[in-house]
């Protein structure tokens, strides 16, 4: 039990931590320091990079929360982790293959001087829904966290 514990937070951790620091941190000076489009390219490199760690480590998590609701103790709660995670991942595989190629097939428009006006509402409508979708996520992680806390608590 140990280990598979130490195994679901390590992949909580990574995941959430990883949205964080991304989010929070990397983005912002990526944009802050390089030319905006030189900072979308690097933050497309980025991408497939970040929704990885999320498809393995929410895929990890989900199976760990899952094989814990099998338990006895905290099985209410568990159940709960592991619907907040698999909502999760499945917002987290919906905008990483689907939002994300399509962001990334129109992103010239983003840096275009006279962009074409339907072409750059729909890169920012785009844009909008992949930031909500991981805000999304953050949020059903610490949720996840939270059912976690309160099911370890009743060891």
């Amino acid at each position: 039990m140990t280990l598979t514990l130490f195994i679901y937070l390590l992949s909580m951790v990574c995941w959430l931590g990883g949205m964080v620091f991304f989010s929070l941190f990397t983005a912002p000076v990526i944009f802050r320091v390089l030319a905006r489009a030189d900072a979308g390219k690097v933050v497309g490199g980025i991408f497939p990079h970040y929704y990885l760690l999320g498809y393995i480590a929410g895929a990890i998590a989900l199976v760990l929360a899952i094989y814990f609701s099998l338990m006895r103790i905290g099985r209410l709660w568990w159940m709960l982790t592991a619907l907040a995670l698999a909502i999760a991942l499945g917002l987290t595989i919906y905008a990483g293959a689907v939002v994300r190629p399509r962001i990334e097939a129109m992103r010239l428009v983003a840096e275009e001087q006279n962009p074409d006006a339907a072409r750059k509402a729909e890169f920012d409508r785009l844009h909008r829904l992949s930031v909500s979708l991981n805000g999304g996520v953050m949020v059903l992680n610490l949720l996840a966290l939270l059912c976690s806390a309160a099911a370890l608590s009743q060891h």
